[in-house]
């Protein structure tokens, strides 16, 4: 059988040691849109060294992260990647992530759910320096074809929207390139690239990676809900929903509530088609 959920449970996690600096941070910003306008004192905290911040979706590429990938290999674990899709992304924080850091990562899969046509695997990464607890990760990954092994349908997570118009809405235009630029903190898909993979795969063009949606997402949020203020952030999660292009506009709507903001995004010209559903943030 291609999933053995009970050998893939009680598989004892994997270790890794992880380094990051200050010139992955800015790689990573500028992966995600970041520096425009290329003086704005709003820009240069994610693009200049002697100012920078970290934005808490960069635990998703630290030290090249992609653990995703190498918990697929976790014992107990059979599939084929052409049938895997990334379904969901969380992280949380427990404190702000350095600018310079070296940790250690525990990866391991923290549970597995049976959708009977498919099966969701939750891959579940614990980050810490000498210091302490740095973030825990969760990727949902959503495998077609592997259902059926009899296990937990598990948890909805689905999130009702307020039935309001949003306090905020921002547009995210996405450059041409900005996928060639993302791909280089670490996630080498040729599907964000090649347009012969693309076609492979079914779509007209190189997509952009769901990640890179999800970044851009919390940066708009930082930015305009919370004051630019990275440290506010204790929690973020998703449920990916669709896709978007280069060259797109995200339309990104945010309602503020006590301790979170809730938010929707679409892909404008493509009449507001979901990109990312579910989505919270939470804060201080």
């Amino acid at each position: 059988m291609p999933i053995d959920a009970a050998r893939a449970l009680a598989a004892e996690p994997r270790q890794g040691n992880i380094a990051w600096d200050h010139k992955d941070i800015q790689l990573y910003h500028l992966g995600l849109g970041a520096g425009i306008p290329a003086t704005d004192p709003d820009e240069l905290r994610y693009t200049l060294e002697s100012k920078l911040h970290v934005l808490p979706s960069f635990a998703t590429v630290a030290g090249a992260g992609m653990a995703m990938m190498g918990g697929l290999a976790a014992p107990g674990i059979e599939v084929n990647l052409a049938h895997v899709l990334h379904g969901g992304q969380s992280i949380e924080l427990h404190r702000p992530i350095p600018v310079k850091g070296s940790a250690t990562s525990s990866a391991k899969v923290a549970a597995l759910y049976d959708k009977g046509k498919a099966a969701v695997i939750v891959l579940r990464t614990e980050v810490a320096d000498a210091e302490g607890p740095l973030w825990t990760s969760d990727a949902q990954i959503f495998v077609r074809g592997e259902g059926g092994f009899g296990g937990d349908r598990g948890p909805s997570v689905t999130s009702e929207l307020p039935e309001r118009a949003p306090d905020r809405v921002e547009e995210r235009h996405i450059r041409e390139e900005q996928a060639l630029l993302y791909r280089l903190s670490g996630d080498w898909n040729p599907l964000h690239a090649d347009p012969e993979f693309a076609k492979l795969a079914g779509f007209d063009r190189p997509i952009l990676h769901g990640l890179c949606s999800y970044g851009m997402t919390l940066k708009a949020v930082v930015d305009t809900a919370l004051g630019g203020d990275v440290s506010r952030v204790r929690a973020y999660r998703t449920r990916f929903a669709g896709i978007v292009f280069p060259g797109e506009t995200l339309r990104i709507r945010m309602w503020q509530e006590p301790g979170r903001v809730r938010v929707s995004v679409t892909a404008v010209e493509r009449d507001d088609a979901p990109v990312l559903a579910d989505t919270v943030v939470e804060h201080a």
